[in-house]
């Protein structure tokens, strides 16, 4: 067998059935004064090398548990405190929430090692259920407890806690997908009277108008802005933290991927009317002036406009048109029928939204209007009447 020193007090070694195996030690046993080593296998040398060193981290910050003898609740709160530094505050929040609210009260007490399909299949299935004076959890809701669940233990079998993810082959609830409700011609301009002179107006027409989600309207900033070439960066929304100080930050837009949009002239003479508008509001307020981030959308004073607000303001609204059942996410909705009726090609749809691939465009959005369905017949219709003219 080859044999190497390793960084971090370990031993890498590739066996003789074509594994890599790192042998580390977690200290000496008290009764005979011996080291005590463990091991972490891999397919690859770089893989072991990674689980080797993510090991002898865990035992230098005093994070580590024997395998043999961590619990599920121990492994996760040690993969949050340990392996979550990257990710966004709104999603560690929900993590969090995640396993403390369903995981740990249902499978917290058993041995990581023993944990199998079967018991977490069963979990799965009680969430499906009203629990007393609990309503059942929606199959969506189950799918991401799956998603933080599986990826913990995804991390566990990467460490070599665990052989395999006992939740790879786990059946979740079927997510039926729910028809989406933009808000039709009449509905629009009812909206638009509405909102003149609101103090929402222009961030609300924005958004009608560009499709950008709530939290990247909210997150807009100045240096996002190319008027010159009328195109915006949508790079950035804006989070709450809770917990702490419960504060903003602005971190990365959903999925990760910035998109650059460029979007109808209104709406750019809508931004400038905003720029003119903030650069008033500085004047006025000197040495108050509480923006930190050169924020597009501010009060007053330059504090950022919490998405609760807008969102009771833009309810308000929508029952005052007698939309009482719209959301604000039926403003993006609405923005890619428009697109779609007005003779946009997927492509493009798909980037101004900002979604993964075009075919989730066109399953969301193909099937959500009956007016593009009746031009596709009148169309044909007129296709067909030329034919028979020939």
């Amino acid at each position: 067998m080859s044999r190497r020193g390793a960084q971090g007090n370990g031993t890498i070694r590739q066996r003789p059935d074509g594994r890599w195996e790192a042998r580390y030690t977690v200290g000496r046993d008290p009764g005979t004064g011996k080291q005590v080593q463990k091991s972490v296998y891999g397919s690859t040398q770089k893989e072991v090398r990674q689980k080797l060193n993510a090991t002898v981290k865990a035992l230098d910050d005093g994070t580590y548990t024997e395998p043999s003898k961590m619990t599920v609740g121990q492994w996760l709160d040690v993969w949050l405190s340990a392996y979550m530094g990257g990710v966004k505050p709104r999603t560690l929040m929900t993590y969090t929430g995640d396993i403390e609210n369903h995981i740990k009260p249902a499978m917290g007490a058993v041995k990581l090692e023993a944990l199998n399909t079967h018991t977490i299949q069963t979990f799965y299935n009680a969430l499906c259920q009203p629990r007393g004076e609990k309503k059942a959890l929606s199959p969506k809701t189950i799918k991401n407890i799956h998603g933080c669940f599986h990826k913990a233990l995804k991390q566990a079998v990467m460490l070599g806690y665990i052989r395999f993810n006992p939740s790879d082959a786990c059946t979740l609830p079927r997510i039926e997908r729910q028809d989406i409700k933009p808000l039709d011609e009449a509905q629009i301009s009812a909206f638009l009277e509405a909102i003149q002179g609101h103090k929402y107006e222009i961030i609300l027409q924005v958004v009608v108008f560009t499709g950008i989600r709530q939290g990247e309207a909210i997150g807009l900033t100045w240096d996002c802005m190319d008027f010159t070439n009328g195109t915006i960066l949508i790079s950035k929304q804006l989070q709450r933290t809770r917990g702490g100080n419960g504060g903003y930050h602005l971190v990365s837009p959903k999925n990760d991927r910035p998109r650059t949009i460029t979007p109808a002239a209104t709406v750019m003479s809508l931004l400038r009317q905003q720029r003119a508008r903030q650069s008033e509001w500085k004047l006025r307020a000197g040495g108050e002036w509480l923006d930190q981030m050169n924020l597009v959308f501010t009060d007053e004073l330059g504090n950022c406009i919490p998405p609760q607000t807008l969102y009771a303001n833009f309810k308000r609204i929508a029952a005052q048109i007698g939309a009482p059942d719209a959301r604000f996410h039926d403003l993006r909705h609405t923005f890619a029928v428009m697109s779609l009726q007005s003779g946009d090609d997927i492509k493009t749809v798909q980037e101004n939204m900002g979604h993964h691939t075009a075919a989730f465009t066109l399953d969301t959005y193909i099937r959500s209007t009956e007016k593009m369905k009746r031009d596709s017949a009148s169309r044909m219709e007129t296709f067909i009447k030329s034919v028979k003219n020939l």
